[in-house]
């Protein structure tokens, strides 16, 4: 063992107060086991605009007690340095309550640590529980997840105040502190009062024939979901048993994310023909995604991508806008990550309301979200590919529950014109402009290997230069959010926000194609989105399509 690791090894033996993570690095150290030594201790989780993501274990590159304490801790200091009277705004705190893994840690375990910091400060604590299984994410004052510069302010801080503070672990006193609040109840009557205002047709929803089957894919789901249906006068929708209750261990599923598509899905066709159900939601997890299957006249299911239900959201949204004559469409506006489809730049360009893009991640949408309220602008509607929907800005993030009742609406509604979501989807096309994408993802865990991928295509012909051309389709404006190169504006600097930390090249093609390459910030992928935008009324385009796969397939052989 190198004195680096030998040396961090023992201060955290010194500082770890739960005996089961003391226990097992006692163990790896007795055992002589170096190499799982530097897989807990090797680096330090970085605190990033996501919050913490890692798994729960012992050591400095895990989630646990001490490395919760030690986080909340820095948070803490940052939040006193830009916040004077913190002590009479509170913090907000939120936790899923599952069960406690092998290690000893738990939702609830860390987030009662967590007001436990804040607490010895005498920080009032507003705590939730059965809220959301996320590990460790950060909201602002606004009430949307922090941005630059303040992931770096706190990940200072961190490391200025690694060393438990007296009271941090006095988790049971915490709980017995008045400074604790329980703001469940009132939270709970607010955001369904909220969301209401996206009720418009509650009398159709009352009559409503259309059977929906919903999965919370053993999250926390399933009891927000059938009280925002209630909310909307909707009938319940038929809850798939066996994944109603949360679970950390998702018995049934592979993999716990209804964007894997039909994989998740198999309990929940099975109940959907069993009652006769036409349409299926199934949120993840944390109940902040959604996705939407129909069932189709042959019998077979369609599931909805993203994008196709981003372009049903976005289209309803802002026709139960003008059924409220809400003002003139200038002061209207929709939000999309740049890796999501274009269709909402479409309807707004035909429409004559404002469509901005941003980064990928709500955190982006969020703030700009609430930068245009603040302005006195209306935001309608966000949403990414990944199946995250904003579809009320009483919540600036993603929002699964409130757009599974928006969906029902929706679907509720179309049925009274005979019209299923799948020939809405393909009206708006019609009318907009068909958009047809095809996102994946190639897995790689060599980072150099992906650095030499994304050099090489900003050196394709010579230094600093990027491909012209791609199955003879003619390259129209390349953007690289990785040096801040774009080829469109006046000075090539672009405008969204650049990160050296990762890479991402978008390019732009004579024939209304767009390609994106980028790498993920939290799983080791290399992912890349194609969408291909046309006019109105042209249908004759899918051959287009393959050729913006193209250079994502090519740069990445």
């Amino acid at each position: 063992m190198d004195r680096s690791l030998e040396s961090a090894v023992a201060r955290w033996l010194e500082l770890d107060q739960n005996p089961k993570t003391l226990a097992l690095v006692k163990d790896l150290v007795k055992e002589g086991s170096v190499e799982k030594l530097k897989k807990c201790f090797g680096t330090r989780m970085e605190f990033g605009t996501a919050g913490l993501r890692a798994p729960m274990g012992p050591g400095t590159s895990c989630m646990n007690d001490l490395t919760i304490i030690q986080t909340t801790q820095g948070f803490c200091c940052y939040l006193e340095h830009c916040f004077s009277d913190l002590q009479d705004r509170g913090v907000v705190i939120g936790f899923d309550a599952r069960a406690h893994t092998a290690s000893g840690g738990s939702s609830k375990r860390f987030a009662t640590l967590a007001a436990a910091v804040f607490i010895s400060r005498g920080v009032p604590v507003y705590l939730f529980s059965d809220i959301t299984p996320t590990p460790f994410v950060v909201y602002w004052e606004n009430g949307a997840q922090i941005i630059p510069p303040h992931d770096k302010g706190i990940s200072t801080t961190i490391e200025e105040n690694l060393e438990p503070w007296p009271q941090s672990w006095d988790a049971d006193g915490a709980i017995q502190s008045p400074l604790l609040k329980d703001p469940y109840q009132d939270a709970h009557k607010a955001y369904f009062a909220a969301i209401q205002k996206h009720c418009l047709h509650r009398d159709v929803n009352k009559k409503s024939e259309v059977k929906i089957v919903h999965t919370s894919v053993h999250g926390v789901g399933h009891s927000f979901v059938q009280a925002a249906f209630e909310a909307f006068d909707l009938h319940p929708p038929f809850a798939v048993q066996e994944q109603k209750d949360p679970d950390p261990e998702f018995p049934t599923v592979k993999y716990p994310n209804p964007e894997e598509g039909e994989g998740v899905l198999t309990l929940s066709f099975a109940l959907a023909d069993k009652e006769g159900a036409a349409i299926i939601l199934a949120n993840d997890p944390d109940a902040d995604r959604l996705a939407v299957a129909e069932k189709q006249k042959g019998g077979q299911w369609t599931v909805f991508s993203g994008n196709e239900l981003g372009a049903l959201l976005g289209w309803w949204m802002f026709q139960c806008w003008k059924q409220n004559g809400e003002g003139d469409p200038k002061d209207v506006y929709m939000l999309a990550s740049t890796v999501s489809s274009k269709i909402l730049r479409a309807i707004a360009l035909k429409e004559g309301f404002h469509f901005e893009e941003t980064l990928t991640g709500f955190k982006w949408m969020g703030n700009r979200a609430k930068d245009l309220l603040e302005q006195g602008k209306k935001v309608l509607f966000a949403f990414e590919e990944a199946i995250g929907y904003m579809c009320s800005p009483a919540v600036l993030d993603k929002d699964g529950v409130s757009a599974a009742a928006i969906v029902g609406e929706m679907t509720s509604y179309l049925s009274t014109k005979k019209i299923t979501l799948s020939q809405q989807l393909k009206a708006i096309y019609e009318e907009y402009g068909y958009h047809i994408t095809k996102n994946s993802y190639f897995i790689c865990h060599d980072q150099d290997t992906i650095h030499r991928l994304f050099e090489r295509l900003r050196n394709y012909t010579g230094p600093s230069t990027y491909p012209t051309e791609c199955g003879g389709v003619v390259v129209l404006a390349v953007r690289d959010l990785t040096t801040g190169y774009d080829s469109t504006q006046p000075d090539k600097k672009a405008i969204l926000p650049t990160s050296k930390s990762s890479q991402m090249i978008t390019f732009t093609f004579a024939n209304g194609g767009v390609a994106t390459m980028r790498t993920s910030g939290t799983e080791p992928k290399i992912k890349y989105y194609t969408e291909l935008c046309a006019a109105p009324g042209n249908r004759y385009f899918m051959r287009g399509l393959w050729r913006c796969c193209i250079l994502s397939f090519g740069c990445l052989r």
